[in-house]
C-alpha cells in the first residue's frame, strides 16, 4: 500500500537506536543529517529516546510537493514523527490549496511522504464525508455523504458502501489512516462543532453504533485505519473547542460513551481521538484530553481500550487559551494521550514538532514522564502501523 519497503519490527526503541547508529553524521536524500540529541539525553531510556518521542507527534505541514529540505521532511527524517495529518485549506492563510490540489498532486505528495520516512509512516485526513471532507469533489475526488444524511437512511448496508468509496479514495492516494468516524451522539442539533454540520449519525447510540461499524469495516477491508472521535463526547456541546473553552457538565450524559463501549468491545476501534471539552462531573480541573480520570479511568478501565489514544488539535483554542503549550503537552501524556495531533493549521509553528520533543526530552530527564511510560505508547503505536502490513 506505501512505496516504503516492509518494515522489521523490534522491542520499543530498538529500531530507532538502530537506524540512528547507522546514519549517524550521514546525510538524508540530499538533505541534512539527523538531529544529534543533547550528551545529556543519550543515555536516558537505554537510547533512541528522541526518536520514541518523535513517533509520538503527528505533524500538519504547508506544500503542495515536498523536497528534502521541506520543513516536514526535516521533521520526518530527522526527528522521526509519526504521522502527518493533510489539509486542503490553511485556517492562518485563509485560503485553499495547503496540501490538496487534484488526485495526481496528492499522490505524488504522499509518495513521496512515504518514501523519506525510514518507519511506516501515518498519512491521515478528516475525510469524515459531507461538510468534512478535505479531499473534495472539486478537486477530481469522488463526491461523500455526510454522516447525518447516510444515519437518516437508517440502512448501515448504505453506510458501507457510500464508506467504501471513501476508503477506496484514500488507498489510491497513499493516505493510510482516516481521521473518522465521528462518534458522538446528535445530542443538539445545533451544536456548533459536531450536529450544526451534520457529523454525527445519530442522535440514537445504537444507530451511531451501526453506522460507525459499518464505516470502519469498509476502510478496515482496504486495509485504512480509522479512528474514533471525539472521546467522550461532543455531541451536546454549546461551543466549539476549535475556538476556546467548551463546558458539557450540564449537557452531557453516560448515553454518549455506548458508542466507544460497543465499538471496542467489538474490537473495532483502532484509534480513539479525545476531545477538549471540559465536564467537572468527570474531572474538577482538566478537559479529556489532559485527564487521567476521562482517558486512564474511562477510556482505558471502564472500557477496556488498549489502543493508541491521539489528541485532537493541540493548538485549539480549548487547549492554547487555557494552557501553554508545555502544560498541555505534559498533562496530556500523563493523563494517558499516545500520540499529540498538531495540525499546524490554526497557527503555523514550523519547529514545533522540535519544540514538543524537547519539552518531552526534559520531562523525562526530570522524572515527570516515565520512560516505560514512553516505551508504553511506542509500543501501541507500533502494533497500530502493523496493522498496515
Amino acid at each position: 500500500m506505501e512505496s516504503c519497503g516492509k518494515v522489521s519490527y523490534m522491542h520499543p526503541g530498538e529500531e530507532f537506536l538502530t537506524f540512528a547508529q547507522q546514519t549517524k553524521g550521514k546525510q538524508g536524500k540530499g538533505g541534512p543529517g539527523d538531529v544529534k540529541s543533547p550528551d545529556r539525553y543519550e543515555h536516558l531510556c537505554g537510547g533512541g529516546l528522541r526518536q520514541q518521542i518523535g513517533q509520538m507527534l503527528m505533524i500538519g505541514f504547508r506544500g503542495i510537493t515536498v523536497h528534502a529540505d521541506s520543513p516536514i521532511v526535516r521533521d520526518i527524517v530527522e526527528r522521526h514523527i509519526g504521522g502527518v495529518v493533510i489539509y486542503d485549506y490553511d485556517v492562518e492563510l485563509k485560503k485553499f490549496g495547503r496540501n490538496v490540489e487534484s488526485p495526481n498532486q496528492l499522490k505524488d505528495l504522499t509518495e513521496a511522504l512515504h518514501e523519506f520516512s525510514s518507519t511506516r509512516l501515518l498519512v491521515a485526513v478528516d475525510q469524515e464525508g459531507g461538510k468534512v471532507a478535505r479531499l473534495k469533489e472539486s478537486y477530481g475526488f469522488p463526491p461523500t455523504e455526510s454522516a447525518e444524511s447516510l444515519g437518516s437512511t437508517d440502512i448501515d448496508l448504505l453506510t458501507y458502501l457510500h464508506s467504501s468509496l471513501i476508503a477506496d479514495t484514500l488507498l489510491k492516494n497513499g493516505i493510510n489512516m482516516n481521521l473518522a468516524p465521528v462518534v458522538d451522539v446528535n445530542v443538539d442539533p445545533d451544536s456548533p462543532a459536531i450536529g450544526r454540520y451534520g457529523r454525527s449519525f445519530s442522535s440514537e447510540p445504537h444507530a451511531v453504533v451501526g453506522h460507525a461499524s459499518a464505516f470502519i469495516e469498509a476502510h478496515h477491508d482496504m486495509e485504512i485505519l480509522t479512528t474514533l472521535k471525539h472521546f467522550p463526547g461532543h455531541g451536546s456541546a454549546t461551543a466549539d473547542s476549535h475556538f476556546g473553552f467548551t463546558d458539557v457538565t450540564a449537557t452531557w450524559s453516560e448515553a454518549e460513551l455506548e458508542p466507544y463501549a460497543e465499538l471496542v468491545s467489538a474490537g473495532l476501534a483502532d484509534v480513539v481521538m479525545t476531545a477538549h471539552v471540559f465536564n467537572s462531573n468527570i474531572d474538577p480541573e482538566f478537559p479529556a484530553t489532559l485527564s487521567s480520570n476521562a482517558i486512564k479511568g474511562i477510556l482505558r478501565d471502564k472500557l477496556g481500550f488498549d489502543g493508541v489514544v491521539i489528541s485532537d488539535d493541540m493548538q485549539m483554542g480549548a487547549v492554547t487559551d487555557q494552557y501553554g503549550l508545555e502544560t498541555a503537552i505534559l498533562r496530556s501524556l500523563e493523563a494517558g494521550v499516545d500520540m499529540l495531533l498538531f495540525s499546524n493549521n490554526m497557527a503555523y509553528e514550523e519547529d514545533i514538532a522540535e519544540r514538543a520533543i524537547q519539552i518531552v526530552l526534559g520531562a523525562v530527564e526530570s522524572g515527570q514522564i516515565s520512560c516505560e511510560q514512553i516505551k508504553k505508547s511506542g509500543e501501541r503505536i507500533r502494533l497500530l502501523k502493523e496493522k498496515l502490513n
